[in-house]
């Protein structure tokens, strides 16, 4: 059945052929960005051990090598938002894959903390560019109809991503293990995906949204029926058209827009969703999850095997959100419900580090609750996040809104991943828990109040309907 579209635009419905199959292929090769994220962030849950033996690292360096890649996402992710907008999303990708090799590169002949650090710097930059690229080129090329599921697949190629660095790093850990320099092999596996992004990328089309941005309309609609038949994408030429002029006539774009108070919500929004995503704690089960599980009673070996789980069940969990969830239960209920979740699962774990005696049985129990506060992350709450981010802001500033929103993300993530430590080592497990259970409660406050709903609709409508100020 056809859908009435802003400025009287009708849609065609959806039609099976070579066109799916084609928007599909693109959405594997972007994803290599998603892929390198998740590996290059996960990596150093195993290899941080290893390290800090060859590296003479202290609980205070351990965090600035983890953090240094944190900062450098921050930077990249401001950055690569307005560069996204100035040379389009492809560009913009080919030369985050040139980046991650060359960060890889780096770290993997780093001889000290003076090379390591600028080179995670560098990593970082491609991670921060990627976060916030990947999933804007894939709701721009995704139809409406599959657009949850599409720009979604970017989350369960980082979980994809950070799994592997935890097979991996088991892998290498267990064969490898006693030779020295170790977690350098842990680290090199990370320059074949750049590779394949880089040379992928090199064949895949520009964002036609991007385009015809640009006014480079003809360009637009070629690859428009590229993914697309041709009546359905002649209509969403139509679509984007009438409110690209919109935009051009409203002026829209950058820091000056923030005047206007609907935009200024909507970046009020999308920043408070990206922190309350980091204040869930997930990326310290990520970056350090080996070593609570040896602090909670685990061996070293064992926390290596054991850790594996976290990168399973995150992936399990996205992939139901993604192909289950995503298109059918709204965006909103999924990102409050998983608050509530793995607010509770944090609970659990300062619970039972509490009255649970220290030994074997306390260290399973608390692996239990950690997988499944991963579980229940992945399945309802990191995917819609970046979907929602890459939807939330108008066309003119969608990269700039999306690389603000990330920034503020990858601060977050940064503060965490670099406090972590030090929190259990003075106020233990429990202690570093509970703080994110109060994190978790704030965060479920604001959320209730302040998000909207943006499924079922395409990107022009929802700007339609934020710029009247229905957020709801």
């Amino acid at each position: 059945m056809d859908t009435r579209k802003p400025g009287g635009v009708t849609l065609p419905p959806l039609t099976a052929g070579p066109h799916q199959r084609r928007l599909d292929l693109i959405a594997v090769v972007a994803t290599f960005g998603g892929l390198l994220f998740g590996y290059d962030t996960g990596v150093i849950n195993g290899a941080l051990e290893p390290m800090k033996e060859d590296l003479g690292l202290t609980p205070v360096t351990e965090g600035l090598v983890t953090a240094s890649l944190l900062v450098g996402a921050a930077i990249g992710a401001v950055v690569g938002g307005r560069i996204n907008d100035t040379i389009g999303r492809k560009k913009t990708l080919t030369i985050l894959a040139v980046l991650f090799f060359v960060g890889t590169l780096g770290c993997v002949f780093a001889p000290n903390l003076g090379v390591m650090m600028p080179a995670r710097a560098v990593l970082g930059l491609a991670v921060g560019g990627a976060s916030v690229t990947v999933p804007v080129y894939l709701a721009e090329l995704a139809p409406t109809e599959r657009r949850g599921s599409l720009a979604g697949r970017n989350e369960l190629a980082i979980v994809v991503g950070q799994m592997l660095a935890f097979i991996i790093n088991a892998i290498i850990g267990s064969v490898w293990g006693e030779h020295a320099g170790v977690w350098r092999y842990m680290l090199a596996v990370a320059a074949v995906p750049a590779v394949a992004l880089f040379v992928g990328m090199m064949r895949m089309p520009e964002s036609p949204r991007w385009l015809i941005s640009k006014d480079r309309h003809d360009e637009a609609l070629a690859v428009l029926m590229q993914v697309r038949d041709e009546p359905r994408a002649r209509a969403e030429m139509a679509e984007v058209e009438v409110l690209a002029e919109e935009e051009e006539q409203a002026n829209t774009g950058g820091w000056r827009e923030l005047r206007i108070p609907w935009v200024r919500r909507l970046m009020t929004i999308g920043i408070g969703l990206a922190v309350a995503q980091q204040c869930t704690g997930i990326n310290s089960i990520m970056y350090y999850g080996t070593q609570v599980l040896n602090t909670a009673g685990f061996s070293q070996d064992a926390a290596l095997i054991a850790n594996v789980a976290n990168g399973v069940l995150a992936v399990v969990g996205s992939a139901i959100c993604l192909f289950v969830l995503m298109d059918r239960v709204p965006r909103r209920t999924l990102i409050v419900g998983g608050f509530i979740a793995t607010t509770t699962f944090h609970a659990l774990i300062v619970i039972s580090s509490y009255l649970l005696p220290e030994g074997t049985t306390q260290a399973v129990v608390i692996l239990i609750f950690m997988v499944s506060f991963v579980f229940s992350m992945q399945l309802a709450l990191n995917v819609p996040v970046w979907v929602v981010l890459s939807e939330l802001f108008p066309l003119d500033m969608r990269g700039f809104g999306m690389g603000v929103s990330v920034l503020c993300l990858w601060v977050a993530n940064a503060i965490i991943a670099f406090t972590f430590p030090v929190m259990v080592a003075t106020i233990q497990i429990q202690g570093a828990f509970l703080v994110f259970v109060v994190l978790g409660l704030i965060a479920i406050v604001f959320l209730n109040k302040m998000l909207p709903e943006t499924g079922k609709r395409s990107l022009e409508e929802l700007e339609e309907a934020f710029s009247a100020g229905n957020f709801r």
